[in-house]
């Protein structure tokens, strides 16, 4: 049955699907979420086991290699990650993407549990949990107020500002960065510890055993039962002090004869200054699935409420990237009614008729609508990936509306009432519209498979732009012909051809009768636009140009906090005398805001910081490259800092590994490719992970007068980390208060620490009395790795490169010809990681999304032509658009990358779409008008060049407001693919009306030659 003849004579039901659909497409819109990407739930598992204390070689050997072994037998594992850092362990485990993610993190979880007995016993329980993409922060505050100290502005951030945030939908967590954490410190004296034969270790467990609340039992007195608990603690310092503990030689003293014990807090081990000026900052992420919008909106109506009941407190914000979600989300639905409005005036200026053009203009709302009610059972959110293929279609969605429309008024200029040629002329052009929006499907929906990381991305742009296009082809078939057969107007006026189709007809003459000529054209065409790919730089996303950038510090193993904030203050000064720097906020020893969620950082260091820069507005500034490369010129005077800049997204940096077994190879290695990196002209900063070796004092016991004097080697180091840091956070005694628990701390005094002979004198419990640490072991500074990095259970080197003002590509194929690389000793290894690995992955999985594309579309022609041979013809104008969109980009200045290759599928589409209507008329001119071959590719070229033009311009119309940047948002991600749309849209078809009939004409032989042959 024909629908759009039913569809004619009864327009109600037509009409009323449309409501229903409209209906339901703008409620699924008000459902879903507004994200900046779609959320990924990827099988990759983190692990951190914590031991306060142990070295970076002594995590290694002890704890991360057995974990390492336990998991390599695990089933879909793809890679090991491991940071090892003082006291800390991190593991990333990533499986590939076909593991379910739950079943990964069981398995892990499994593996770790395994060999927890062959751990050391202070080593804490393992944490483990699923990678969750969504944990970056999204926003970064800092606080202050006249009525409040350091330490209570702290703890009003852990307390009340946390517990009012956490009440806003979405939001799944506040981190502090700086303040202080309250203690009570017990300062032990050094001296009358000797003279009292008393330990360290000695006093901290005999607090933690006398400060306690513990259960009791219970009793049964009178009718009733009553719990029994004990309650052994205080709540002050001064009642701290107080209490008397009981010696080894069972003598009494009191805590304050051998100890100064204060409420203080302590020893800051992060900081956080807006311009300079100290302050508390805290960071905010969402919860996975939230949308950044909602969240900001939240916390924004948060903070009002916290406002009016603490007026004196003043918030500053540090690090927005709300708004740049925000700014981009405006900016594409701005683009997407931009372009529909000029695609809608192309097709108002051909047909001059407003009530065809209101007709058409009614298929782009109606095409888009429907579209969410798709995305939204699919579980699709509102972000870049599916507004940039809504984008992408607009110009298509219009398109076939406009092929029924024009094919309508053409009928109506012979004379026909507008029932009539809306009956004949959707007849006709019926198979055409159907196979051009298959074809259209069947290009873009196979993206939605693609492998790898970027096929999790590109599932909802595949789907999105099938959905919008299938609700195109449903307006074309169900509502514009019954549109058209009730609104347009007769019309017998005969319109003469023009100027340009005359001389259109005497070229598309010419080429049929040169048709050799023509095709060794087209194939000449072909080879010079392959010859074009190498001339274009290569990367995988072209790097932002967002108001917001950072600069990561890293100082020398074992520097200070109060080094760093020197050093940080420096680079401050330095950067906020360059132009267009609005604020500077700086973090120190913490926060995470602009990390990359998929690059594990490890923990907290005091050594390094991080300064976010905000800069001014996009039209006030230059582009964000130029800026962050006067950071970067200006940061190469500031000594003993390792600098990066840039938020280290992706199009921002290379990443080389090397790894092996052999240490001392692979620092050499490492070296040697290190300087060799810097011969590459035009790249930025080279950061190294190549193992810093940082001072640590090494104390060795003397095993036989050890042995002689009852002392262990564990009495020895516990002795001297509670000491000089304190025991563990589980095994310290707490002064409990109404609201926390307050830690109180036995060790030394700050100025004790420092001293190397007091550390030496302080008594360790032995068999025959307290022995001084002198007499049993042996104190020296020595050198010890500060952070130790491994892949796949080896050492490896990790070597990030700033691409600076170069293209990931540029530099990819620069790395392949260092000498160092090309002779690596033996066991050392290169890989490839990061954007450089993705790169190639998304190259290789868009590669078969193409072929699989051109062919789904060879499936589809061959189904709705019922032939083998002529489909090839319509293929023929795959190539022809890649000349216009290589040179497209080349004068643009935009590099071959992901937005580029999303291009060049959409380019496959459109180019077989307007293939299509040359074809498909030609063969019904043949078969049921009785014409020529000749006379019918004459009349299809007729025919067809306008509506196939009109589409064209719609399209590229619909393209340019993305190409040229009219918007507010960053259009660094789609120009590049706009621009190569437009390119290859002019190429291919000025080429597929004058190649595709010569094309035809050899098809046409060969299929005639086979049937003569096999009669």
């Amino acid at each position: 049955m024909n629908i759009s003849a039913w569809c004619i004579r009864n327009p109600i039901p037509a009409i009323m699907l449309f409501v229903m659909l409209s209906f339901a497409g703008v409620i699924s819109y008000q459902a879903m979420k507004v994200q900046n990407f779609p959320d990924l739930d990827l099988p990759t598992v983190d692990i951190t086991a914590s031991l306060p204390g142990a070295s970076p070689a002594q995590l290694e050997t002890e704890v991360a290699r057995k974990i390492e072994n336990n998991l390599a037998s695990l089933q879909g594992l793809k890679h090991i990650y491991t940071k090892v850092q003082d006291g800390v362990v991190s593991i990333t485990v990533e499986f590939r993407l076909e593991k379910p993610v739950q079943e990964a993190v069981d398995d892990v979880r499994s593996a770790v549990a395994q060999v927890r007995a062959d751990l050391p016993s202070d080593l804490r329980d393992p944490e483990i949990s699923k990678l969750n993409v969504a944990s970056s922060p999204i926003l970064s505050y800092t606080i202050s107020s006249p009525n409040m100290d350091g330490e209570a502005l702290s703890w009003f951030v852990d307390n009340e500002l946390t517990k009012k945030l956490l009440s806003v939908k979405g939001l799944g967590k506040v981190s502090r960065v700086g303040g202080v954490n309250r203690e009570i410190r017990v300062e032990l004296d050094p001296n009358k510890l000797q003279a009292l034969n008393a330990t360290v270790a000695e006093i901290s467990h005999q607090l933690k055993l006398s400060q306690m609340e513990s259960a009791g039992g219970r009793t049964k007195l009178g009718d009733s039962e009553q719990p029994m608990r004990t309650i052994a603690t205080v709540n002050s310092a001064e009642a701290i002090g107080n209490i008397e503990l009981n010696l080894t030689d069972g003598r009494k003293i009191t805590l304050n004869q051998i100890a100064k014990v204060s409420d203080s807090f302590a020893e800051p081990r992060s900081a956080a200054f807006l311009d300079g000026k100290p302050v508390v900052g805290f960071e905010i992420s969402r919860s996975k699935g939230a949308s950044e919008i909602e969240v900001g909106d939240g916390v924004e109506k948060a903070f009002a409420e916290l406002k009016l009941k603490h007026p004196d407190i003043i918030l500053t914000e540090a690090f927005n990237f709300v708004q740049p979600v925000r700014d981009e989300y405006k900016a594409s639905i701005t683009m997407l009614i931009e372009g529909a409005i000029l695609a809608v005036f192309v097709v108002l200026l051909f047909l001059r008729n407003w009530r065809a053009t209101f007709v058409c203009a009614v298929a782009l709302p109606l095409s888009v609508i429907p579209a969410f009610i798709g995305m939204s059972n699919f579980g699709f959110s509102i972000n870049i990936v599916t507004l940039l293929a809504l984008s992408l279609v607009i110009g298509i969605l219009v398109d076939d509306a406009i092929v029924e429309v024009e094919n309508i008024v053409r009928h109506l200029r012979m004379g026909k009432t507008p029932y009539q040629a809306a009956m004949e002329a959707a007849d006709e052009i019926g198979l055409a519209v159907i196979a051009t929006t298959f074809t259209l499907i069947a290009v873009f929906l196979p993206t939605a498979f693609m492998s790898g990381i970027p096929g999790k991305f590109f599932k909802q742009f595949g789907w999105t732009a099938a959905f919008a296009i299938f609700a195109s082809l449903v307006v074309a078939r169900v509502l514009t012909p019954m549109m058209s057969a009730y609104l347009l107007k007769s019309n017998n006026t005969h319109q003469e051809d023009g100027a340009m189709m005359r001389t259109y007809l005497r070229w598309s003459h010419w080429c049929l009768q040169h048709r050799l000529i023509t095709v060794i054209a087209a194939i000449l065409f072909l080879f010079g636009s392959i010859k074009l790919i190498p001339l274009l730089p290569t990367g995988f996303i072209p790097a932002d140009d967002s108001s917001q950038t950072q600069v990561y510090l890293e100082l020398a193993p074992g520097a200070t906090l109060e080094q760093t904030k020197q050093s940080a203050e420096e680079a401050r000064q330095i950067i906020k005398s360059i132009a267009h720097v609005k604020t500077i906020y700086t973090a120190i020893g913490g926060g995470s805001a602009g990390t990359d969620a998929f690059v594990s950082t490890g923990a907290a260091e005091t050594r390094r910081a991080t300064l976010t820069i905000a800069l001014d507005p996009r039209s006030e500034r230059p582009p964000k490259k130029e800026i962050e490369s006067q950071i970067r010129d200006a940061l190469t005077n500031l000594a003993g800092v390792r600098s990066k800049v840039g938020l280290g997204g992706s199009g921002e940096k290379y990443i080389l590994m090397l790894s092996g077994d052999d240490s001392a190879a692979l620092q050499e290695a490492s070296n040697a490719v290190t300087q060799d990196l810097r011969t590459i002209p035009g790249i930025g900063n080279i950061a190294s992970s190549a193992t810093l070796i940082r001072p640590e004092m090494i104390v060795r016991p003397d095993f036989s007068k050890a042995a002689d004097l009852g002392v262990s080697s564990n009495a020895i180091s516990e002795t001297l980390r509670i000491a000089t840091d304190g025991d563990y956070d589980f095994s310290v005694a707490k002064l409990n208060l109404s609201q926390r628990q307050v830690p109180i701390v036995v060790q030394l005094s700050d100025e004790a620490r420092k001293d190397q002979s007091i550390l030496e004198h302080l008594t360790v419990p032995g068999s025959k009395g307290p022995v001084m640490l002198a007499q049993v072991a042996d104190f020296n500074l020595e050198g010890g790795p500060a952070v130790i990095d491994r892949y796949d259970r080896t050492r490896n080197v990790q070597i990030e490169v700033e691409l600076s003002k170069l293209t990931l590509g540029d530099v990819t194929e620069a790395v392949k010809h260092l000498p160092s690389l090309q002779k690596l000793p033996a066991g050392i290894k290169q890989t490839e990681i990061g954007d450089a690995e993705v790169m190639n992955e998304l190259f290789g999985s868009f590669a078969l999304a193409m072929l699989t594309g051109v062919l789904c579309i060879y499936i589809v022609l061959v189904i709705l032509f019922k032939d083998f041979l002529h489909p090839f013809t319509i293929l023929v104008a795959l190539p022809l658009s890649l000349g216009g969109a290589f040179v497209a980009l080349l004068v643009a200045g935009k590099s071959f990358s992901m937005p580029s290759l999303i291009g060049l599928v959409m380019l496959m589409g459109i180019a077989t779409k307007n293939s299509i209507l040359l074809v498909e008329y030609a063969i019904v001119a043949q078969r049921d008008h009785g014409l020529s071959r000749f006379d019918a590719l004459i009349d299809a070229c007729h025919k067809r060049a306008r509506p196939i033009v009109m589409t064209t311009i719609a399209m590229g119309a619909g393209m340019l407001p993305i190409a040229a940047g009219w918007s507010a948002g960053d259009t660094s991600f789609r120009s590049p693919m706009a621009v190569a749309v437009i390119g290859g849209l002019i190429t291919s078809t000025l080429l597929s009306l004058l190649v595709i009939p010569s094309v035809f004409s050899y098809v046409d032989d060969l299929k005639n030659f086979i049937k003569r042959r096999f009669k």
